[in-house]
């Protein structure tokens, strides 16, 4: 039931679902990373009264995680801190489109 709901969902918003094979974590390392990391510091570290405080913890913990959280492939830095060197940068995009 909850798979059918989820698949109609999505493809009311035009998003393919795709599966990976049974027992394959590693065909989504990402993800199952980002999973790992959610659990531990969100729902095992909370105890929740309600969905709405769920949602409340987890928009704030997004927030760190996407803006403040040092990222390994921007060389350890957070986000926020790096996006000024992007700012800065020559005007690619004007250099590719003529």
């Amino acid at each position: 039931m909850i798979t059918q709901a989820f698949t109609e969902w999505a493809a009311t918003r035009g998003i393919a679902v795709r599966y990976i094979q049974p027992g394959k974590p590693n065909q989504n390392a990402f993800i199952e990373r980002f999973n790992r990391t959610y659990r531990t510091e969100v729902l095992d570290a909370h105890l929740f009264a309600n969905l709405d405080q769920v949602q409340a913890i987890t928009d704030q913990w997004l927030v760190d995680y996407n803006e403040y959280r040092p990222h390994e492939a921007l060389g350890g830095i957070p986000p926020v801190q790096y996006m000024p060197r992007l700012t800065h940068a020559p005007n690619l995009y004007r250099a590719l489109s003529t």
